[in-house]
């Protein structure tokens, strides 16, 4: 494809018919040859690991001044890249999403009517920073039937480039279209404009990204959009909450990963628990390396707490800063959620059951965690394989997005021969 600026529309026309064709190959796939290819991808990604490795140091060398937490999400490891491997093949293993009869009914007139699960078409992704997003939405998208296009940000192509080559490698082993997962041609962002004006072409766009990007995506699209704009994750702890659980379930929520969408962002604590509890929370969490923006009831407790701002409470951190409010028990925790959340996710530490369901169902989040860490919620973590992205519109899709809500659904009628009166 004709990289040059002028040509990007001409670029995305191309490759959206492609993937249209590519499309309807891949919803006619027996599941043996889907999973035959996700195999071959993952043995390549294997494989090609060095090369892989090779390209993602370009990347980090030619985006210096990043922060730790972003170069974070740029950095592969051998690690990171068995993992990449290994939920490709996670994927395989999974059960074929398409031509599932998600329900059966009969109608008086003796007609037999089925809701059969299909797939949605052509997706369009846009991503950015973490390149092992690519394999996640390659091998989500060839299991479930769907042709996909993607761009990452211009911080990641080199890394891109070579996993795509690794899944392109699995596509042909097991003689599908390689068009079934397309790259943008470069970074130029003219790209993602065509993408996102490509309705007829594109059945639906996810982006994955920071707030920018995805609110972006929201404004200018005519192509319908599954996304979540921000990870503004609480953890509350309970008044009845175990002490050493609570230590143990915020140091991860907050500082395995503080990069990612599912890390707690703000704590919220019952003011009965707070004089006792939170020097410890705070203490472990400096341990580690995180700073803190707290309120004036916080900070009653531990006055050396840089104080927080209302937009403090707004802001997803993506690093190792944690926001802190004290509050009166679960109906002050359930408004604050309310106000400042994004409706991502959300967790509660409490031994008290009763306050735990009171919690779960009246969060308006996606996601809501008992005694867990915020950072389960993830694709790999629910069973799903993967993750394509992490939704909390209201329609569609909620929460981690996998092969179930990578497919849509037909209606198939089966009469003998009624005729409507």
């Amino acid at each position: 494809m004709n990289a040059a600026p002028s040509s990007a529309a001409e670029a995305l026309h191309a490759a959206a018919r492609a993937a249209r064709a590519a499309a309807a190959a891949l919803a006619l796939a027996p599941r043996a040859v889907k999973d035959k290819a996700l195999r071959a991808a993952a043995a390549a990604i294997r494989a090609e690991a060095p090369r892989i490795l090779a390209a993602n140091a370009r990347d980090l060398e030619a985006a210096p001044g990043l922060t730790p937490a972003f170069r974070d999400r740029l950095t592969l490891t051998a690690q990171r890249i068995e993992a990449m491997a290994r939920g490709v093949e996670e994927v395989a293993e999974l059960p074929d999403p398409v031509g599932r009869v998600l329900a059966e009914w009969r109608r008086p007139n003796g007609l037999l009517i089925r809701r059969v699960a299909q797939p949605i078409g052509v997706i369009g992704m846009i991503f950015e920073s973490r390149p092992n997003v690519l394999a996640d939405a390659g091998a989500l998208c060839l299991k479930s039937g769907n042709a996909v296009i993607l761009r990452g940000g211009r911080e990641s192509l080199h890394s891109v480039a070579a996993i795509h080559a690794a899944l392109r490698q699995g596509l042909a082993e097991a003689g599908l279209p390689e068009a079934a997962i397309q790259i943008a041609p470069d970074a130029d962002r003219a790209f993602v404009g065509e993408m996102l004006r490509a309705a007829g072409l594109i059945d639906l766009i996810i982006p994955r990204g920071g707030k920018g990007l995805v609110q972006r995506v929201q404004e200018e699209s005519r192509v319908p959009v599954l996304a979540h704009a921000e990870g503004i994750c609480h953890t509350y702890i309970h008044a009845a909450a175990d002490f050493a659980m609570a230590r143990r379930v915020l140091a991860n929520a907050k500082m395995r990963r503080p990069g990612i969408c599912g890390a707690t962002e703000t704590l919220l604590i019952d003011a009965d628990i707070a004089p006792a509890l939170l020097p410890l929370l705070v203490s472990d969490l400096a341990a580690l390396g995180c700073s803190f923006r707290a309120d004036a009831r916080a900070r009653a407790i531990l006055p050396d707490l840089p104080p927080a701002t209302e937009e403090d409470f707004r802001t997803e951190w993506l690093d190792a800063v944690l926001s802190i409010a004290v509050v009166d028990g679960l109906d002050q925790a359930l408004a604050h959620i309310r106000r400042f959340g994004s409706e991502h996710t959300e967790a509660i530490i409490t031994e008290d059951p009763a306050v735990a369901e009171a919690f779960l169902a009246g969060i308006p989040s996606a996601v809501g965690m008992w005694n867990a860490s915020t950072q389960f919620c993830d694709g790999g973590e629910f069973g799903f394989g993967a993750e394509i992205g992490i939704a909390t519109g209201r329609l569609h899709a909620r929460g981690p997005v996998g092969l179930e809500q990578l497919c849509t659904f037909r209606y198939h009628v089966l009469g003998s021969g009624q005729t409507r009166p």
